[in-house]
């Protein structure tokens, strides 16, 4: 990939200067007026206009190169890439699939080397270029097969990561870790042969029972959200925690970052109370619940589950600090349309099924109802049967 109009300086000087502006727009109107690759020049801008909340330093960067939208999409974000940075550190490490460079970035920051692996060539050209700029002389470059040439070296690896490929051909979704590329599962063993920690990134709709069937060997579990939507599941093993417990954690990098963690011998030892809805509805935040954590989550804040598989809790009071939305109860209400409309005479509420008879689209097509303002009607099953009720989000005291 010939990387040299991206350094011309009426190139660079043309994506600063209109940053903010339509690309669409910016093709047409300097259309045969630049010596430049244009094209080029407004894919730059329009990348770097997706990548403002997502990668703010990168996007802000004017030296930095950044690659066809795919791979932009599925880069991790700052947030979530600092994250996987923290407390991990050493001589070496080594990102088996490095695309766009996000992760070997900030995994990298407290190594003394890095090796990024890529196999698609352009991609890696992109990232050379920008982990030159960002961490001069700290990596090595390998375009191609990470796993293979991870195979072949006689290097020992404080920090293996990687993040499989989560779509097979046809572009269908993958959930089990040995359908995706590079099948780690298989290389487990010589992973394991070859460094003293090992980081993966999965899908976040990976089923995370299936994957420690797939390999028993990991130590700890996190399933990282940012404003309670689930971004990422991590997977660790460490030689120096193989005795260890495994443990899971739900972590939410909110505005105020919280983090549940449990053990799942806790979670299949308890038995969770059942009980009709009193003062408080309570959903956990997302993470929790992908993190499996039905049981252990009630009984840590003394709630009480509406029913088995209705992953709502109740409680005359809840605890103020609870990684959880909590809603105030109004009163219950019935799928009535006049009654709905005497409540409601707008015609706008926000509709939430759980474990309901119908899904919420469905429901708010049935009472005729839009979503917004501050009240909310919550559908979920209990003991005695489907229910709806009228909420407001609590203010805990």
């Amino acid at each position: 990939m010939d990387l040299t109009h991206y350094h011309r300086a009426d190139f660079q000087q043309f994506v600063q200067d209109h940053l903010t502006e339509d690309p669409a727009l910016l093709l047409f109107r300097y259309q045969g007026k630049t010596d430049f690759d244009l094209k080029a020049a407004v894919q730059q801008i329009s990348a770097r206009q997706k990548a403002a909340k997502k990668l703010p330093s990168w996007a802000s960067n004017s030296q930095l190169i950044f690659p066809a939208s795919i791979s932009l999409e599925q880069s991790s974000s700052e947030q979530t890439a600092e994250f996987k940075a923290r407390n991990r550190k050493g001589k070496l490490m080594i990102d088996l699939t490095g695309g766009f460079g996000v992760d070997s970035y900030f995994l990298s920051n407290h190594f003394e080397k890095a090796i990024y692996c890529e196999q698609q060539v352009e991609l890696a050209e992109i990232a050379e270029h920008n982990l030159e700029v960002l961490a001069p002389e700290k990596f090595d470059i390998v375009k191609g097969d990470g796993l293979a040439f991870l195979e072949q070296t006689d290097k020992h690896f404080d920090l293996i990561y990687a993040d499989p490929a989560r779509r097979g051909k046809g572009n269908q979704k993958l959930y089990k870790l040995q359908d995706c590329e590079p099948d780690v599962v298989s290389s487990w063993e010589m992973m394991k042969s070859k460094a003293d920690s090992i980081l993966l990134k999965v899908s976040p709709m990976l089923d995370i029972s299936q994957a420690l069937t797939e390999i028993p060997d990991i130590q700890k579990v996190q399933v990282i959200s940012v404003k309670n939507e689930v971004k990422e599941l991590l997977l660790y093993w460490s030689k120096r925690g193989i005795e260890s417990p495994l443990s899971i954690a739900a972590i939410d990098l909110g505005a105020k970052e919280t983090s549940f963690s449990f053990e799942p011998s806790e979670e299949e030892s308890i038995n969770s109370i059942i009980g009709e809805v009193d003062n408080y509805l309570v959903e956990p935040f997302s993470g929790i619940l992908k993190a499996g954590a039905f049981k252990t989550f009630g009984e840590r804040f003394g709630l009480r589950k509406l029913d088995p598989n209705s992953h709502l809790y109740t409680s005359a009071k809840v605890p103020m600090e609870i990684p959880a939305r909590v809603f105030k109860v109004t009163q219950e209400v019935q799928p009535k349309k006049a009654e709905i409309k005497k409540l409601f005479p707008t015609g706008k509420v926000n509709v939430i099924t759980r474990n309901y008879a119908t899904g919420s689209e469905a429901l708010k097509k049935k009472l005729t109802l839009k979503d917004g303002g501050d009240d909310f009607l919550i559908g979920t099953k209990t003991q005695i049967g489907f229910k709806i009720y009228w909420c407001k989000l609590a203010k805990l005291q």
